[in-house]
């Protein structure tokens, strides 16, 4: 093989994976504000989730391992069924919740939030340390349909970083998705207080997210 043919075929390679990456990592499931896959089975937060809306549920009556795991679990059929055996188990609506529960086979959600592979992101470290869910997804207890409130791009997570003190709640608040901030409610020296009490010190290093 000659050296100018080398080295097309290189650059010919690189090509193959820049757009690759291009389209598997700056794509809507990353960056873009307002991706709204359709989902296999429609779900309403504005009506289950949240202290304001018709049921009144907690995010970790779903998410139950989000205080415990690095991942925020998606629940399965028999979460829902714990209501919908009894509440419209009938309905049209409900028949790939009813199916799954009775075959066992997993619906397929699709993600809305997600960061790329090579991001450590641990959801228990966050909300055990006054962050709450709002400050990544938005308000989910407001949307029918869930979308992409925010970026999640390095910058998002760089810029919270460098600047916790406004972004923390009282863990009391951290699920409540209408609650404000510390530094909203007593000003950002008590944010800061609560930072230096919780010996609160995010990682600035390129290794504290990508191990």
């Amino acid at each position: 093989m000659t050296r100018r043919l080398l080295i097309l075929v290189c650059l010919l390679i690189t090509g193959v994976v820049v757009v690759a990456a291009v389209n598997e990592y700056a794509t809507n499931k990353y960056l873009n504000v307002g991706y709204t896959p359709d989902q296999p089975v429609a779900f309403d937060h504005s009506f289950h989730a949240g202290p304001d809306s018709v049921l009144g549920l907690d995010c970790r009556y779903c998410h139950n391992f989000v205080e415990k795991s690095p991942h925020s679990n998606v629940p399965t059929a028999n979460t829902c069924w714990n209501c919908h055996s009894v509440v419209k188990p009938d309905s049209p609506a409900l028949a790939l919740v009813k199916k799954s529960v009775e075959t066992g086979e997993a619906i397929r959600w699709v993600k809305v939030h997600k960061v790329p592979d090579y991001v450590y992101f641990p959801h228990s470290v966050h909300v055990n340390r006054g962050v709450s869910c709002v400050e990544c997804h938005g308000k989910i207890n407001e949307m029918d349909v869930v979308a992409q409130a925010k970026p999640l791009s390095m910058g998002f997570c760089i810029e919270c970083h460098r600047n916790p003190k406004t972004r923390v709640r009282e863990k009391a608040d951290v699920f409540n998705l209408d609650s404000q901030t510390i530094a909203a409610k007593a000003g950002v020296e008590a944010g800061m207080k609560f930072i230096s009490d919780w010996k609160i010190k995010p990682p600035e290093s390129c290794s504290g997210c990508h191990r």
